[in-house]
C-alpha cells in the first residue's frame, strides 16, 4: 500500500514545515517537514517547502515501508495511513515493539485503535501536540470500514 494524500496531509499538518534546522522534541535536528538530518546533512542556507516535500517523500516511503512489512493484516486506506504516520512520527521500531502491532497482527483492531491514543508522551510528559495527533491518526483510522 503506499499512503493517500490525506495521509500525507496529516504529517504536514502535524509536523508543519521550518526552513531553517531546529530540534525537535528529542533534540533532534531537523528541517522541513520533519525529516531528522543525517550525519552528512547540512543546510546552513536552509530549504524551501517544494525541496521539504521531495525530502517527505523519501521519507514516508520508508515509513511505508515499515508498516508494509510489519503489519500481516489487511488494512484500509485509513488505518495504513495512520500507522504510517506513526511510525514517521516515532520510528519503525517503536511500532514494532509495540502492544500496538501486536492487537492488529492478531485481528484486535479496535484494541490496536485504541493503542494510537496512548503515545502522547514526550520526555515522559503527556504533550498537547501528540495528543493531537494520535487524536487525527485515530480519527483516520476509522475513517473508512474494516478491511
Amino acid at each position: 500500500m503506499e499512503l493517500s494524500a490525506a495521509g500525507l496531509d496529516l504529517i504536514k499538518r502535524s509536523e508543519g514545515f521550518r526552513a531553517q534546522v531546529y530540534k525537535d522534541v528529542a533534540g533532534v535536528p531537523t528541517i522541513g517537514y520533519g525529516h531528522k538530518l543525517l550525519n552528512h546533512q547540512s543546510f546552513p542556507d536552509g530549504i524551501d517547502e517544494a525541496f521539504a516535500s521531495e525530502i517527505l517523500r523519501s521519507d514516508v516511503h520508508d515509513a511505508e515501508h515499515a508498516v508494509n512489512w510489519q503489519v500481516k493484516v489487511p488494512l484500509t486506506q485509513g488505518q495504513f495511513d495512520a500507522l504510517v504516520d506513526f511510525v514517521f512520527n516515532l520510528g519503525a521500531g517503536r511500532l514494532a515493539a509495540s502492544t500496538l502491532l501486536k492487537d492488529l497482527n492478531a485481528g484486535r483492531y479496535d484494541l490496536a485503535a485504541g493503542q494510537l491514543l496512548r503515545w502522547d508522551r514526550g520526555g515522559g510528559k503527556e504533550l498537547t501536540a501528540l495528543k493531537a495527533r494520535r487524536a487525527s491518526e485515530y480519527e483516520l483510522w476509522n475513517s473508512e470500514a474494516q478491511a
